[in-house]
């Protein structure tokens, strides 16, 4: 791909106005260079895990705010890892390494589902030093993504796909969340240690202790532990009980 090219192409972001206009643009000429099937994109704080994204696909379950989506800041955090170790350079991941992180059942048609499809991926991203925080971008494929020229292309590409998403408008649910930020729940929350809060998130998103102690790099064990200290710290019996008293604080605080 010659320096003409990427200009060709690149001409084409500035009249880029809604999501849909940047997905038929992905979906199209792009193709030839980046096959892929679903861009993300993560913004925030990776480390504190505030981070915030936009999913352009043609799936019918890849939807920026479609159901499944909950773990998306984590599963965007493992990508930023990944990155980081990289060197901040674009590189090549086989996402059956990642599906663990998915959990042992997903709905059909929701996001979960789409990514147990994903074979490839490639990731790319940019530090913005006026807010100190990176943007992620990760290209995931059902089928096998060249690292050439997808990796060189990415790398020229992404600042464009960048500033076409930085000009659009937010969705509704991206509006809603600027507006009005999700409440934390302090450290001591009915006497939750920061840990047993961590825990008790991912319970909400129906994750079994084998599936919290791999995502937090522990064992099933020590999660089932954990769970006895929650159940009498909030005097409930089942986990049911405990993430509906848990929503509860987070709304009525």
């Amino acid at each position: 791909m010659d320096a003409a090219r990427y200009l060709e192409l690149a001409a084409h972001t500035p009249m880029l106005e809604r999501h849909a206009d940047l997905l038929h643009w992905l979906q199209g000429d792009v193709q030839q260079y980046i096959p892929h099937d679903i861009l993300l994109a993560g913004w925030g704080d990776f480390q504190e895990g505030t981070v915030r994204h936009d999913i352009l696909s043609p799936l019918p379950g890849a939807r920026s705010y479609s159901a499944g989506t909950d773990s998306l800041p984590f599963i965007l955090g493992k990508f930023h890892d990944h990155w980081i170790a990289a060197g901040r350079r674009p590189c090549m991941l086989d996402f059956r390494t990642f599906e663990y992180l998915l959990g042992s059942a997903s709905l059909p048609g929701s996001f979960p589902s789409e990514l147990r499809r994903m074979r490839s991926v490639l990731i790319h991203g940019l530090c913005d030093e006026r807010s100190g925080h990176d943007c992620l971008y990760v290209v995931l494929s059902a089928e096998n993504i060249p690292p050439e020229p997808a990796s060189t292309a990415f790398r020229v590409l992404m600042p464009f796909i960048d500033a076409a998403l930085r000009q659009m408008t937010h969705l509704p649910q991206q509006r809603n969340a600027a507006a009005k930020p999700a409440k934390n729940l302090p450290e001591d929350t009915c006497g939750l240690s920061e840990r047993e809060t961590q825990i008790m998130a991912w319970v909400a998103m129906g994750k079994t202790n084998s599936e919290i102690g791999t995502i937090l790099n522990i064992s099933g064990f020590t999660v089932k532990n954990h769970m006895q200290r929650i159940f009498q710290k909030l005097n409930v019996y089942s986990r049911a009980q405990a993430v509906s008293k848990m929503t509860r604080v987070m709304v009525d605080g």
